[in-house]
């Protein structure tokens, strides 16, 4: 590959200008939509829905604001790409402090918080399977995990991003109709929801029962620590650092920063929108069914129980629906997290020297690897350990840590490595601000509720 077409190389041939028609703009979107594959997976599923059949509709503002309020974190990092062309570990590694044998602080702990994740998604890897011997009970438990994890591989393995983008498209558009639908379906059962509902959702109580899930749901629902730092990988191999070109004090590589950053905005905020309303539909049916119920089933458990309610109202071709529902949300986030833990991995080993990211073809070759070890290594974990409610959630703790190494980072990108040009506006840094007090708090509170 020339250095002109591999995204990770800023070559002066493969700048562009940047479109400036809504058409243009809109046909540049990508990343977000990667990333909100990942985001309405096992949160969503399984901790949302849990939320929902603990608190009732009362809690539905919690899932709004950590939808809404993360999002400009996840700004800052693909901004950051677009204006140095580094990726997220690359710029972990060039953090202010302490470096153990050459290496950052935040690169250090961000391999101890992906060993924490490993779990988490061995238990992804259950989800898919236990979902799918629902619908296929035929068919051992064990034989779907292995599908699973093998055909997760052979579709990151050798996916490019054009492949990866156009997967995650579909399974988000899939999995937003069922699940739009499921609720829809409810509206004609004795569990309909009704506008005091939501009004109670939207009152800002939060009962003291229902902290401690609260506090879960934030961390895993919107767009998590994983995703803010994969989203400098989707921007840069969408392009948008290449076509912006190595940074300069040129007014022109100043216009085509604004311009990348303008689509970047675009791409977020409609993934945004995207995963808000799928996110608060798991939600609402948690809240509407299983809290009407009296009913708190975990893991595999809460698919059934909602899957039963859709039979009980409308017979089994609606619990096929609803299943098919839960298979491709959970698929989608194995997937995705597949694709995007091996670009990092793969990223972190070369801070320590292992190789070289920014040649293409070792790269690609660490990437290719790593999606095999990876997605079969998931699998193996699922099958010794067979408790994928658990193994979900024990991923939470590393990932709310994770965020508070996020929230370092963006701070630093946004005030000490921003070029002045590119300077958002007052209403953007205070929504930034109130952004990172939000996820400093659900962290502190982590941290207490471990030490």
């Amino acid at each position: 590959m020339s250095a002109a077409s591999d995204s990770y190389s800023l070559d002066p041939s493969a700048i562009r200008n940047p479109p400036t028609s809504l058409g243009g703009i809109l046909k540049r979107l990508g990343p977000s939509l990667i990333l909100t594959a990942n985001v309405v997976g096992s949160g969503e599923l399984v901790i949302t829905t849990s939320l929902g059949a603990r608190a009732g509709f009362v809690c539905l503002w919690v899932i709004l604001v950590a939808c809404l309020l993360k999002v400009t974190v996840q700004l800052e990092f693909g901004k950051h790409a677009i204006n140095t062309g580094e990726t997220a570990l690359e710029s972990f590694n060039r953090l202010p402090g302490p470096k153990p044998r050459g290496v950052g602080w935040a690169v250090w702990l961000w391999f101890a918080a992906r060993v924490a994740q490993f779990i988490q998604y061995g238990g992804i890897v259950g989800g898919v399977a236990l979902a799918m011997h629902l619908a296929f009970p035929a068919v051992d438990v064990w034989i779907w995990t292995w599908l699973a994890g093998i055909s997760a591989a052979l579709l990151v393995f050798r996916g490019r991003y054009r492949f990866i983008q156009n997967a995650a498209v579909t399974l988000t558009a899939l999995f937003t109709m069922f699940t739009v639908f499921c609720v829809v379906l409810l509206q004609k059962t004795p569990y309909a929801v009704s506008l005091a509902d939501i009004g109670q959702g939207l009152s800002f109580q939060l009962p003291a029962a229902a902290i401690a899930v609260a506090i879960a749901a934030f961390s895993a629902t919107g767009v998590s620590a994983d995703e803010i730092m994969a989203y400098p990988y989707w921007c840069i191999e969408k392009g948008y650092a290449r076509w912006t070109g190595a940074r300069d004090a040129s007014d022109e590589w100043a216009a085509r920063a604004k311009g990348w950053i303008k689509v970047m905005y675009w791409d977020a905020l409609l993934s945004m929108v995207i995963y808000t309303v799928a996110t608060a539909a798991f939600y609402v049916l948690g809240a509407a069914i299983l809290h009407g119920r009296g009913e708190v089933p975990q893991g595999n458990e809460m698919i059934r129980a909602l899957s039963q309610i859709y039979t009980e109202s409308y017979g089994p071709g609606a619990m096929v629906i609803f299943l098919v529902s839960a298979v491709v949300v959970l698929y989608s986030t194995l997937f995705v997290n597949c694709a995007a833990t091996a670009r990092m991995v793969s990223d972190g080993l070369a801070q320590f020297g292992a190789l070289d990211f920014h040649d293409d073809r070792q790269r690609s070759r660490w990437i290719a690897i790593l999606a095999w070890a990876l997605a079969l290594f998931w699998a193996a974990l699922f099958l010794t350990v067979r408790a994928p409610a658990a193994m979900i959630i024990a991923g939470g703790a590393g990932v709310a840590l994770l965020l508070l190494v996020v929230v370092v980072a963006a701070y630093h990108f946004r005030y000490h490595r921003l070029d002045p040009r590119l300077r958002p506006g007052r209403l953007y840094d205070v929504m930034l601000w109130i952004a990172f007090a939000a996820i400093v708090g659900v962290g502190v509170k982590v941290v207490v509720e471990l030490f």
